[in-house]
């Protein structure tokens, strides 16, 4: 599959919660870290989903926020995965700054200004945050 997004995270289904409208659903990938993720319950029924069933989280980088050092607030968004900085890619405006979050690479694009402000670095602690309903959940066919 050949995607622009650059978050796609492979796993299988570790949870799901099913609701009146939506159910949200946890894909656990290799590395250990959970995206949760919301969808409609009639794309729970389309998809098949179900625990143990194959499945990746797509998330566009601009969609991602991210938090220098350890955050000294609490979010309502679901994922808030820590880690460090291992990549930063300058661009005029913007940057791409990848997060290792144990071994799984999360992909934002936040303003070089944000970058400064922030005191992004290599190796720097940081957060990426985005809430459940910015996940889009995908099964093989």
């Amino acid at each position: 599959m050949a995607i622009s997004a650059r978050n796609v995270f492979e796993g299988t289904v570790t949870a799901l919660t099913p609701g009146a409208v939506n159910a949200e659903l946890v894909i656990g990938t290799a590395g250990g870290v959970g995206i949760v993720a919301t969808v409609t319950m009639q794309s729970v029924e389309t998809l098949g989903l179900e625990l143990g069933r194959k499945a990746v989280a797509i998330v566009k980088s601009p969609s991602v926020i991210v938090v220098a050092g350890t955050p000294g607030y609490r979010f309502s968004a679901r994922n808030q995965l820590a880690g460090t900085v291992a990549a930063i890619s300058a661009g005029a405006v913007n940057s791409e700054v990848g997060i290792d979050v144990g071994g799984v690479l999360v992909q934002a694009v936040i303003t070089n200004h944000a970058i400064a402000e922030l005191g992004l670095s290599i190796g720097a602690p940081a957060t990426a945050i985005f809430k459940a309903g910015s996940v889009i959940v995908g099964v093989a066919v």
